[in-house]
């Protein structure tokens, strides 16, 4: 049996999902080997699970936060005996390092994302993997893009500030200082979505709110950001809006792509492949998969789709043990390749309860589940 869940935010990390599951599979099926592949799809976990695919080590960098001034101590990872790194931009821009009330996506910068790099670059690497989810920003990466050298001007040929609404003032690009080792880099993005930059899909009408920002804030940021589309496609010649991803992060995707001539990928790809997914798929007679809640974005690049994708390759049955669930269960269930999920939260478990004791309760619903698939459950 294969068991390839992501981590439970707030909870569990995918390591520790993957360990109470095994154990509720043990329970069930004591004689039955697991081989245990914790996953991500390119947010939060991501360091974790690749340095260890990688058999890499941790480092820590002290780079510019979120908000101006912020100082913050960054955790990436380097593996593949120093040839890889890996970073998740949340680490030096991620939502969880603004106080609620300070979040501000017309301010918030990508500056320390930029630094993380100069760092991977420092240390010789050939490769970076970058997970891009779970960000405070909305400045198209252009915060990132100045760390590297990188300068933003206006109509007056003077920099601008940092942050998304100052791109709203962009006139000109200078991208002779960009850091020159790029070029001998290559450069994978694991996105866990597909948005462009911008129009009603994009990065500032989506998830321009869950940063902090108001209805004013949103229609300011997508100007901004439309601008900034114009003068990329004016001074280097590339279409950001035409690139899936673009919009991931603020933005950060439309960045990363112009500026790194990085590619956009799906996460979970980026993460399967590396962990050697399939190779193990083949000797699995079911895989149980899981995250910390499905909605209906899960479809569209999230863990438990791309697992799915994998599996019906293979012909092999998927099952998943989740947080929680938006919508109905059993709209989630069937056609595209999962043979039942069970949920954390239930009626008679509260979110609260689910998280303060997730791992028994993945522990016991995965018992749950598979006393129900083989007959022998209540």
């Amino acid at each position: 049996m294969l068991v390839a869940p992501d981590s439970f935010k707030g909870s569990l990390d995918a390591a520790e999902v993957a360990d109470a599951v095994s154990r509720g599979v043990s329970e069930v099926l004591p004689g039955c080997t697991v081989v245990c592949l914790p996953v991500s799809d390119g947010g939060e976990g991501l360091v974790d699970v690749l340095a260890s695919a990688f058999r890499g080590e941790f480092v820590r960098s002290r780079v510019s936060g979120p908000l101006p001034g912020q100082q913050v101590e960054a955790r990436w990872g380097i593996g593949a005996e120093g040839k890889i790194a890996i970073i998740e931009m949340a680490e030096a821009a991620g939502l969880l390092l603004v106080p609620p009330d300070r979040r501000d996506p017309k301010r918030t910068t990508t500056f320390g994302v930029g630094e993380l790099l100069v760092s991977a670059l420092d240390r010789g690497v050939d490769s970076i993997i970058i997970g891009i989810g779970g960000s405070a920003t909305n400045d198209g990466g252009a915060g990132m893009a100045e760390a590297l050298g990188v300068r933003f001007l206006d109509a007056a040929g003077m920099p601008l500030e940092r942050g998304g609404a100052a791109l709203l003032g962009l006139t000109s690009i200078d991208v002779r200082g960009l850091d020159k080792r790029l070029k001998r880099v290559n450069i994978e993005v694991a996105c866990d979505v597909n948005n462009p930059l911008v129009g009603p899909n994009g990065a500032s009408a989506v998830f321009g709110p869950q940063k902090g920002g108001t209805p004013a804030d949103v229609e300011l940021l997508e100007r901004a950001l439309d601008r900034y589309r114009e003068v990329l496609a004016g001074s280097l010649g590339i279409d950001v809006q035409a690139i899936p991803g673009s919009g991931a992060a603020g933005g950060l995707g439309a960045g990363l792509a112009a500026f790194c001539h990085a590619r956009l990928k799906r996460g979970i790809d980026i993460v399967l492949d590396a962990t050697g997914f399939d190779e193990q798929m083949g000797n699995a007679d079911l895989v149980i998969t899981g995250e910390g809640r499905i909605d209906m974005q899960t479809r569209y690049g999230k863990t438990i789709a791309g697992v799915m994708e994998r599996a019906r390759r293979y012909g092999k049955p998927v099952i998943a043990v989740v947080g929680s669930v938006e919508g109905e269960m059993d709209s989630y269930i069937g056609g595209e390749g999962m043979l039942d999920m069970i949920s954390l939260v239930n009626d008679s478990t509260s979110v609260q309860q689910a998280i303060s004791s997730a791992g028994d309760l993945v522990r016991r619903r995965t018992k749950e589940i598979l006393l129900r698939l083989t007959g022998t459950g209540s």
